[in-house]
């Protein structure tokens, strides 16, 4: 199969593209190697995603991203450095391949920055997403993967978090715009019938983790005895998903609309374990055998309080089943970031 990832160079979409690639499917990535963060990041994860084990030589970034792309070309994978908000640019890789599956994980990520950017987010994550949209209905592509996000639910009161909830009420500009493209999403499932599943990813985490995330930051900052920023008391809790269940979470939804039709279905991927923000913590520091600075600081504009993931659909439509318990979760990525 030729499968289409965007953001294939991020944390989830590097894992993708590395699982698909070993299952013998083609792949084309999109990434525009946004600088939200170090782009050297990101190079990092393709090669890896494409198995290249080698010193890369960082100069400049364009300059880098060229001769990532001459390294990184082969008969069943292309990287191609595009902007989804350039709908022209996108035009002229939907013409020069055949793509029977999209699978749209590129997007402007986190809650805070999109406080201070939310023009931003809505030009990537609605506008962007509109493009891929538009491009399937032109060139007959009716199979599409994309990611949402628990923070959809805002401060969902009901606990665990169902897909059947009400989700009128986000709080953060990122969180909207991912509620908006589910809702647009719907409308080209109905006037085009692309067959379409929405995943609402609950914080993932694992090797490849963004270095802005607190997993990955807390375990720098306690390695290097820094200190640690700790918003609020410690009790703001998440539903911490390892990458390896989401990607079999993604995996099971490709496999699912490629055997069906006349699909629209938003589902929960989390691991329906509920870790504390103290526990998180605590389960860092025992694992890296260091404890931890921490500077306390206020509860942030826009974080919510609990996810919690109703897993019952997902278990139930696509035979999600995750494993990874987040003791073992954390033992794995911190073994990962030691030797990275």
């Amino acid at each position: 199969m030729n499968y289409l990832v965007t953001g294939g160079s991020g944390f989830i979409g590097s894992h993708l593209v590395e699982q698909l690639l070993k299952k013998g499917h083609s792949v084309i990535n999109i990434d525009n190697f946004d600088s939200f963060y170090d782009y050297t990041v990101k190079i990092k994860n393709t090669l890896e995603s494409i198995d290249k084990n080698f010193v890369f030589e960082f100069t400049d970034k364009e300059s880098d991203i060229q001769k990532l792309i001459s390294l990184s070309e082969s008969q069943n994978y292309t990287l191609y450095y595009q902007d989804i908000r350039d709908k022209k640019g996108l035009e002229k890789i939907f013409k020069n391949h055949k793509i029977d599956l999209i699978i749209h994980l590129a997007a402007l990520a986190g809650v805070r920055p999109s406080i201070e950017r939310p023009l931003e987010y809505e030009e990537v994550n609605i506008r962007g997403t509109m493009n891929l949209w538009e491009l399937c209905k032109d060139f007959n592509i009716n199979k599409f993967v994309c990611a949402s996000s628990s923070s959809v639910y805002g401060n969902n009161e009901k606990i665990p978090f169902s897909e059947a909830d009400n989700v009128d009420n986000p709080i953060s500009p990122y969180a909207a715009t991912k509620k908006c493209g589910e809702i647009l999403g719907h409308v080209y499932h109905d006037l085009y019938k692309i067959d379409m599943i929405q995943l609402r990813f609950f914080t993932v985490y694992g090797p490849r983790q963004r270095p802005d995330l607190a997993i990955h930051k807390f375990t720098r900052l306690i390695s290097d005895h820094q200190e640690i920023p700790f918003y609020g008391d410690g009790t703001t809790a998440r539903d911490y998903t390892f990458i390896d269940d989401i990607i079999d979470g993604i995996e099971k939804s490709i496999h699912y609309l490629e055997s069906n039709s006349n699909v629209y279905e938003i589902i929960n991927l989390g691991e329906s374990e509920v870790i504390n923000l103290n526990e998180m913590l605590f389960t860092i520091e025992k694992t890296l055998g260091k404890s931890a600075i921490r500077k306390n600081l206020p509860m942030q504009p826009g974080d919510v309080l609990k996810t919690n993931a109703d897993i019952t659909k997902a278990r139930t439509l696509i035979g999600y089943k995750p494993d990874t318990n987040f003791q073992n979760g954390i033992k794995k990525f911190v073994e990962w970031f030691l030797r990275k």
